[in-house]
């Protein structure tokens, strides 16, 4: 009777062991959602370091430019910013750098979130870790909120 009883207190043990690191451990999960409703259109597993881009097209100089963010705990340090020509809203008094053919710079910046509003002219791309997503297609060219969060086992099973 007592081994039973021993097995019994362990077993149960053991399950709630389980349930607390299901219900506490986490993955980084970059989100991007709707602004304005804050439904979900994407969440894509990240780690510290992971680079995020995001690509558009300059909407008076039809010319790429691309804004470089790496993943900080659950922030973005934009890192990097380039682009090939000069136009509106781009940096003229920072100090720019030419590299392999683009004007390069370092923002110094860093965001708990980032709101964008995709464009089918700009045709906003977000790459992660080296993966495109069409935002514009994502959000039908709705404004987005982009986050890292921290996700649990447990959270997984209910959300995206």
């Amino acid at each position: 009777m007592a081994v039973r009883r021993l097995v019994a207190v362990a077993l149960a043990i053991a399950v709630v062991s389980v349930g607390l690191v299901a219900a506490t451990s986490s993955e980084r999960v970059l989100v991007v959602e709707d602004a304005d409703t804050g439904e979900r259109l994407l969440t894509v597993p990240v780690h510290e370091g992971s680079t995020v881009t995001l690509a558009y097209t300059h909407s008076v100089e039809k010319t790429p430019v691309e804004d470089v963010y790496t993943v900080n705990g659950t922030g973005l340090d934009n890192t990097l910013m380039r682009f090939e020509s000069y136009g509106w809203g781009l940096p003229a008094r920072e100090n720019v750098t030419l590299r392999d053919g683009w004007f390069v710079f370092d923002p110094d910046r860093s965001y708990d979130d980032l709101y964008v509003k995709p464009g089918r002219v700009a045709d906003h791309t977000l790459r992660v870790d080296g993966r495109a997503y069409d935002l514009v297609e994502l959000s039908n060219a709705s404004s987005v909120r982009i986050t890292v969060t921290r996700r649990t086992a447990i959270s997984r099973l209910f959300r995206q």
